[in-house]
């Protein structure tokens, strides 16, 4: 059985339609899922980068796309009221839901769904925020020292094992991107050959121009 880990923050859309298509993507391999939220934006500026909706454009194009890879896999998805949002209270929260900081899938399906599914609520209203509190009923305090070391030490980790963005989702060493990245990382499951083959060689093409 393989463990995957999988590296979210609740403030990316992409990762809310991964998380929820993930069971049906894998269905029929053997695997076990850890899951470990981080602070995507702290990946932002390790790598020098804005988020797709810190930028103009884009940030119209993502909420789009999302939208329509949402109708496509018939997921709902409402935006909240504002995006970007600050997603520490919920990262804080899903961690101080386990010893170790990793949250079941409950818990995390939990907090995704507050926030994609809020029908135009803000993500971070802290009266929102109190509820889902209570339902969840943390086993330690959200706002515990423990528990902000642990998301820090695991934004840390994400960073030493290659993770740049979210969702991602390591297994074997191998990391996986992106909503669009299911099928590959089925297939690396499945045991492709691919993966000694082309894995391998494309990280060795040489960088040319840089900026």
């Amino acid at each position: 059985m393989k463990t995957i880990t999988c590296y979210l923050d609740f403030i990316s859309p992409y990762a809310y339609l991964a998380f929820e298509a993930l069971p049906q993507a894998l269905m029929g391999t053997s695997y076990r899922v850890v899951y470990r939220p981080i602070l995507f934006a702290a990946l932002l500026k390790h790598h020098g980068q804005l988020g797709p909706a810190e930028i103009a454009g884009k940030r119209e194009w993502t909420y789009r796309q999302v939208l329509w890879q949402a109708r496509q896999l018939g997921v709902p998805l409402q935006m909240p009221a504002s995006h970007p949002f600050n997603p520490l209270p919920l990262l804080r929260l899903a961690v101080a839901c386990d010893r170790h900081g990793e949250p079941s899938r409950y818990v995390c399906e939990t907090v995704f769904r507050h926030v994609w599914r809020s029908e135009g609520a803000a993500a971070d209203d802290v009266a929102r925020l109190g509820a889902l509190t209570t339902q969840l009923l943390p086993a330690r305090a959200p706002d515990a020292a423990e528990v902000k070391d642990q998301l820090k030490a695991h934004t840390e980790a994400a960073m030493a094992h290659g993770v740049f963005g979210v969702p991602t989702f390591e297994v074997d060493g191998h990391v996986f991107w992106g909503l669009d990245a299911l099928p590959m990382l089925r297939a690396y499951l499945d045991g492709d050959a691919w993966f000694e083959g082309p894995w391998v060689s494309a990280a060795s093409v040489a960088q040319g121009v840089k900026r």
